[in-house]
């Protein structure tokens, strides 16, 4: 089904809720937010500057550092593999990326604050992989990886290292959902089958057919001149602009986080996935793997928790609907009650650490995306701002019960 948007109610509504963003009290610098039904964009407004202060503009064709939003796209990639018999979701990912056989449970440190470390009690899997709950995890959502980053110099993710994947599992796998660095790993299995960089597999087989052409894990001085700057909120709300780039390129191509572009290319990947797996240039997916892909394949008993910001200037506490329930599908988050938005049940979406945030809704044919660049994740204005961007959207569909 596709709902009805009035466009020029729902262009008004998100005009005032943007210029709100850039005008709050604690204010975001600058942002880019989308709306697209079936067939393309039905709202595509920003407000304010790149860099606070500044005198580049906010534009549509702005660059920003995706961070996990980046994660939907290793698992359309892998998707792409279980359609072609060559990745089985349920054998040992070692299979695979062997490296992972080599990583074992930590249980806590002991009297000399070494990691107690032991085997899991079972491989790693792809689907495991796919829905947080192989027992990999990060450091600012988690204290054993932050002590180890600490005290042990376990490097950080954004290093783009091969060092970085070698984080040890938080629990066994299967037993528990925790979100993490496991989309790096399911990049790697990509690689592993495919023989190829995850950079060079996004290009070929999902940019392409999607007609999306400016995005990469690689940015260059081109997209360099159109990126928007990254800022820290400081605990008096106030913002400042920090020096803030990914390596470029990457050691490795981390399919968790890795990938910079535009919002408007990020919504020709929305609209494949409203399209059952047609993209603007070609097929990405059948249709049969989308309906697969989108229903809940996160083990029984295990839900989605609360996201807790153990290093402040990352992440606050976080949380998506909280009292709501929410599961994960395999490229996707599942609110698995009607969200306080409007997103249906049955709903997905995810987020980016620099407060990205989209939604896809494939009951109604529509999707979004909300993009700044603001650390700690979690930021109240821009979290806020992007809720009220995605009800006015519910709100402005035929049919729907006035807010």
């Amino acid at each position: 089904m596709n709902a009805q948007i009035d466009r020029e109610g729902f262009g008004r509504r998100a005009e005032e809720i943007l210029q709100r963003a850039v005008q709050a009290d604690a204010p975001v610098a600058g942002v880019v937010a989308m709306l697209s039904d079936a067939s393309g964009n039905v709202y595509e407004g920003s407000a304010g500057t790149r860099v606070l202060g500044g005198e580049q503009e906010m534009t549509a064709d702005t660059v920003f550092a995706l961070f996990s939003t980046t994660k939907a796209i290793t698992a359309t990639a892998a998707l792409q593999l279980v359609e072609e018999g060559k990745l089985d979701l349920d054998a040992p990912a070692k299979e695979y990326a062997p490296d992972i056989d080599t990583l074992q449970v930590i249980e806590g440190f002991d009297g000399a604050g070494e990691p107690i470390l032991r085997p899991p009690a079972s491989d790693v899997t792809t689907r495991q992989l796919l829905t947080h709950s192989a027992g990999l995890g990060y450091d600012f959502f988690n204290e054993h990886y932050k002590r180890l980053a600490e005290e042990k110099g376990q490097p950080s993710v954004i290093t783009a290292s091969r060092a970085a994947l070698m984080t040890p599992l938080l629990f066994d796998p299967g037993t528990k959902w925790e979100y993490g660095s496991n989309i790096d790993w399911a990049g790697q299995v990509v690689e592993g089958i495919s023989g190829r960089r995850l950079g060079e597999v996004f290009a070929e087989r999902v940019f392409e057919p999607c007609g999306i052409t400016d995005m990469t894990f690689a940015i260059d001085d081109a997209r360099r001149s159109r990126v928007a700057g990254m800022h820290a909120r400081g605990e008096d709300g106030a913002l400042a602009p920090m020096e803030f780039e990914l390596p470029s390129p990457p050691e490795v191509d981390f399919g968790g986080h890795g990938l910079y572009g535009t919002v408007g290319e990020y919504m020709k990947f929305i609209r494949m996935w409203l399209n059952d797996g047609q993209g603007e240039n070609g097929q990405v997916l059948r249709p049969e793997t989308v309906t697969m892909a989108v229903q809940r394949h996160l083990a029984d008993g295990l839900e989605v928790t609360a996201l807790p910001g153990v290093i402040p200037s990352l992440s606050n506490d976080a949380e998506f609907f909280p009292g709501q329930p929410k599961s994960w599908s395999l490229p996707f988050m599942i609110n698995e009650e009607q969200a306080p938005t409007g997103r249906p049940a049955g709903g997905q979406g995810w987020a980016g650490l620099a407060n990205l945030f989209y939604w896809v809704d494939r009951e109604n044919g529509i999707g979004g995306f909300w993009a700044t660049q603001i650390l700690p994740f979690g930021d109240p204005t821009s979290f806020t701002e992007y809720m009220a961007f995605e009800e006015a959207a519910y709100q402005s569909l035929s049919g729907h019960a006035p807010g």
